[in-house]
């Protein structure tokens, strides 16, 4: 029997690199188009997502958060190199992008998958670390298959070789995307050409994913046991499309529940949650839960991760040990010991994150590098001054010499 879903959806998320020299001139570009809207939280409106994330954290991720409705409006209505100024100061900006009106489903054609683009979010650090993250679902009563596919073929849509042939069963049903092609030049226009990603040791052609999916009941259930869906589960978890006969197990992926019905699951690519409607939660909170509080912390460990690799590569092209020092001590003081959240289930996947990243690995060699170069610069120093101070005895010592031999000649 073929699994069904009643929910879904995916983020695609593309990590993007600009010049701290950049930043400015990019904050500038998307204050000036008028389809970028700057994303702003308020307590009372975003309540779930202020109580979630501990002050320093929240602090750096949303600093409007501390605006109120008052100055939100009062940044609207400045001058745009006021606003720049004022918001390429600001830790991190999110920006929505204006999507146009869906066109109508078309649920009755069965010679294609079809999709919505939902959201588009340029989520920009003031250190150049950016993303592109894209939400899209596909239509309804969708076949679990479909989302199988839809996420192995989509991952690879910013592959530039791609032949986008193999996207002819992938539809798009919005106004804002003609097609998959155009996907992809609309995330070439958000880059732009001062990208710089490609320096670090980071795969820059494929989407990292985030998705959620609930499966109807019929398949998990209090008779049902996961069991016989967990194939299932791996497939979707490792972006597998739904004909792959290969043996995966578990040990191929992290996965940990704080729910009976709810699983998640972390690659080095992906993160994937999938439940079951058997708890009404599945439908209801869950689904709000995992596209904020639980997303953004998915992206502050990968802001972590870029930065530390950027710090990593700078080291190779930087002699300025202070810039070095102040680099990773801000880093260290302001994002690096911060605790992420007080809830439960996210202080789990916090950490479940920062192993699957292998950021304490990524921050104690960077450290290492700052270490040994350290190291190496003052041992130079130390070389030079002794020289220098060899020199100066040399000196004295001939100048003592030729002072003995005129006293010697009188």
């Amino acid at each position: 029997m073929e699994l069904k879903t009643n929910y879904q959806y995916t983020y695609s998320i593309y990590p993007f690199l600009i010049k701290e020299s950049k930043y400015k001139d990019y904050i500038r570009k998307m204050v000036k188009d008028k389809k970028y809207k700057l994303k702003t939280f308020e307590k009372e409106k975003d309540f779930k997502m202020y109580q979630y994330f501990l002050p320093k954290v929240r602090e750096l991720l949303f600093s409007s958060f501390s605006f109120g409705n008052a100055k939100n409006n009062q940044l609207d209505e400045l001058p745009i190199d006021t606003k720049v100024a004022i918001l390429s100061k600001y830790p991190c900006n999110i920006f929505e992008y204006d999507l146009e009106q869906d066109i109508q489903a078309k649920v009755n054609d069965k010679e294609g998958i079809y999709f919505s683009v939902r959201k588009v979010e340029v989520i920009c650090f003031n250190t150049g670390v950016c993303f592109v993250c894209i939400k899209t679902n596909l239509a309804d009563e969708s076949e679990f298959s479909d989302v199988l596919n839809f996420n192995y073929k989509f991952k690879d849509i910013n592959f530039d070789s791609t032949n986008l042939q193999g996207y002819d069963k992938i539809k798009i049903q919005t106004d804002s995307f003609s097609s998959a092609e155009t996907v992809r030049d609309f995330i070439e226009n958000i880059i732009g050409t001062n990208n710089e990603i490609e320096n670090l040791n980071i795969d820059t052609k494929r989407f990292l994913t985030y998705s959620y999916v609930c499966v109807d009941q019929s398949a998990w259930n209090n008779t049902n046991n996961f069991d016989s869906i967990q194939q299932q589960f791996i497939k979707y978890a490792n972006n597998l499309p739904a004909d792959n006969s290969v043996n995966f197990d578990e040990e191929s992926m992290k996965t940990f529940s704080n729910w009976k019905y709810a699983k998640i699951a972390l690659t080095k690519s992906s993160v994937s949650l999938f439940s079951s409607t058997y708890d009404m939660n599945n439908y209801t909170v869950l689904p709000y839960e995992y596209e904020n509080q639980y997303f953004y912390t998915y992206i502050f460990n990968l802001y972590k991760k870029i930065y530390l690799d950027k710090m990593a590569y700078e080291y190779k092209e930087t002699k300025d040990i202070r810039k070095i020092r102040d680099r990773l001590t801000e880093f260290t003081k302001q994002v690096w010991i911060q605790e992420v959240t007080e809830d439960s289930t996210g202080s789990k996947l916090n950490n479940e994150l920062k192993e699957d990243l292998q950021l304490d690995e990524l921050y104690k060699e960077v450290k290492n590098k700052y270490d040994i170069l350290y190291k190496n610069l003052n041992i130079k120093k130390s070389v030079k001054v002794n020289f220098v101070v060899l020199i100066i005895l040399m000196m004295s010592l001939m100048l003592n010499i030729y002072n003995f031999v005129m006293l010697y000649d009188k």
